[in-house]
């Protein structure tokens, strides 16, 4: 075991290890430090304590002293000049016409170095960039490209709910988030209801995941047929924080809401399963269930009335029931005598004679 501080550089940025060398310090007090960007002045965030060897980085670095006042005042006015680097900064990056947004500058606590950290959408080539401003400040420039929740992290703000950004309070790292998270949860999929000032979703999206994931074990699938105690029905909703369910029960019109039940009260039905026989009255008529009220009857089915039939004889076309029927042509019309009205025999339908032209004198 190896006795060691955690310190940190920036407001809730990554914690590092190193050797107190024997100091008893406490979270808050400021230590001068070696680093690989050079010597800088840090923030003790968790005071002594032990850490098994094979967690640590070989070899532990030590600490170069506690900050005095005079560090203190030196890391004061680093910060002055790094807001003035920040200006001139922006005014080179403008005069280049780079595609760029400068973030943050920072000094190292020794003056060797000034980092400016900016956001890009892609590849920037600041070359000419680095020399104009190495001509400035006659210091080495380093340019750091960040990401958007780095951004968010360094400047801070208030999210959705109205609180300062996690981020920037006391998450010291970013985990994974994905719009699957959004889904298990039931919030809304519109990106602007579930991403943060960063524009990419939201971090706290994965402080309730796991619970919601325990919940979902033995959550209900929506279009499930379930029984409860007014009847069967199909699962169309389903609260998990509440522990409810959502029901459209089978006998119920396309009108009527679902019904809200626990989820105790639910019961997983098969399929194939017979349909349950309608419940009956003591009088014999249907029962119809309201889920918040006692069971009425159903008023009894209305009969339709009697269709009124018309003045036609019963037991044919030709006469009542039993009737003997006249026989029939082809034609549908009883035959006539054979040779009546001077027409040819056989024919049911004789011709009438064409009159000679001395008769229709004779007859006008």
């Amino acid at each position: 075991m190896a006795e060691v501080i955690g310190v940190r550089f920036k407001n809730l940025g990554k914690i590092y290890f190193f050797d107190p060398k024997g100091e008893r310090l406490s979270a808050g007090d400021r230590v001068i430090v070696e680093t690989a960007r050079g010597v800088e002045c840090g923030e003790v965030a968790a005071g002594n304590y032990e850490v098994a060897e094979e967690k640590l980085e070989q070899p532990l670095k030590a600490i170069i002293r506690v900050a005095t006042e005079a560090d203190l005042e030196r890391e004061r006015e680093n910060v002055r000049k790094a807001k003035e680097a920040f200006g001139i900064c922006q005014k080179k990056i403008a005069a280049h016409g780079l595609e760029m947004k400068l973030v943050d500058a920072a000094y190292t606590f020794d003056n060797s170095k000034i980092l400016f950290y900016f956001t890009a959408d892609g590849r920037v080539d600041f070359r000419e960039l680095v020399k104009d401003l190495a001509s400035v400040f006659r210091t080495r420039i380093e340019l750091r490209q960040i990401g958007v929740r780095d951004e968010a992290k360094m400047l801070g703000g208030l999210g959705i709910c109205g609180r300062p950004l996690c981020c920037s309070q006391f998450l010291n790292g970013f985990q994974p988030v994905s719009i699957k998270m959004a889904k298990e949860q039931g919030l809304s999929l519109n990106p602007v209801k579930i991403s943060g000032t960063c524009g990419r979703l939201m971090c706290c999206l994965k402080y309730e995941q796991e619970a919601y994931q325990d919940l979902q074990k033995n959550a209900l699938p929506i279009g499930t047929p379930v029984s409860t105690p007014a009847g069967r029905g199909t699962v169309v909703e389903v609260g998990l924080i509440a522990g409810t369910v959502k029901i459209r029960l089978d006998n119920a019109s396309q009108d009527a809401a679902p019904i809200t039940v626990p989820r105790a009260q639910a019961t997983v039905i098969d399929k194939d399963a017979p349909p349950e026989p309608p419940a009956k009255h003591e009088s014999g008529h249907l029962q119809t269930f309201f889920p918040d009220g006692d069971p009425q009857p159903a008023p009894p089915p209305q009969q339709k009335p009697a269709r009124p039939r018309g003045n036609r004889p019963r037991g044919g076309q030709n006469g009542p029931k039993g009737a003997a029927r006249r026989p029939q042509g082809k034609s549908g019309h009883p035959p006539r005598a054979k040779g009546a009205s001077g027409g040819k025999q056989g024919q049911n339908h004789p011709r009438r004679p064409h009159a000679k032209p001395q008769d229709r004198k004779n007859n006008g």
